[in-house]
């Protein structure tokens, strides 16, 4: 079964839980997905778009979440965390730190890195290896790191 069968049978879950919350994010992922679908000019998405479509919309409302919680607006942030919760099911598990720790490594031998002037090249195939099972951010952090 894809990812975007399976958030059919999830929305009609949600619908039939009369869970509103659950299946506003779920109808708002299979929107961008709809959209990411009518984008690439395909009939369906391949798993491996249908979870960056999801990793978009998670950082969306994580963006939120922080500007909910600057601005004062605790409920706000608590239907985005909501939200959140609901689409990252959709994720595969992610990478342990220690399993990062090693890809990363691993993808710096690879590549030839020497520097923080190369980073930019690693990141890239570490996204890549990772396939969505690991944030940029800690991505990121996590080379800059280890490179010298």
């Amino acid at each position: 079964m894809t990812l975007n069968e399976r958030l059919g049978q999830e929305i009609k879950a949600a619908m039939i839980a009369k869970d509103a919350d659950r299946l506003n994010a779920l109808r708002m992922l299979k929107s961008a997905a709809g959209y990411a679908q009518i984008e690439k000019k395909v009939d369906s998405l391949s798993d491996a778009d249908f979870i960056a479509v999801a990793q978009k919309e998670i950082k969306k409302r994580k963006d939120s979440i922080e500007q909910f919680e600057q601005g004062g607006r605790p409920e706000l942030a608590a239907k985005e965390r909501a939200e959140v919760s609901a689409l990252e099911s959709f994720l595969p598990q992610p990478l342990s730190s220690g399993e990062l720790e090693e890809l990363v490594k691993a993808t710096i031998q690879e590549v030839g890195a020497t520097s923080k002037k190369e980073m930019g090249a690693v990141i890239k195939a570490v996204q890549a290896k990772a396939a969505g099972r690991a944030d940029g951010k800690s991505v990121s952090a996590l080379v800059g790191k280890l490179l010298p």
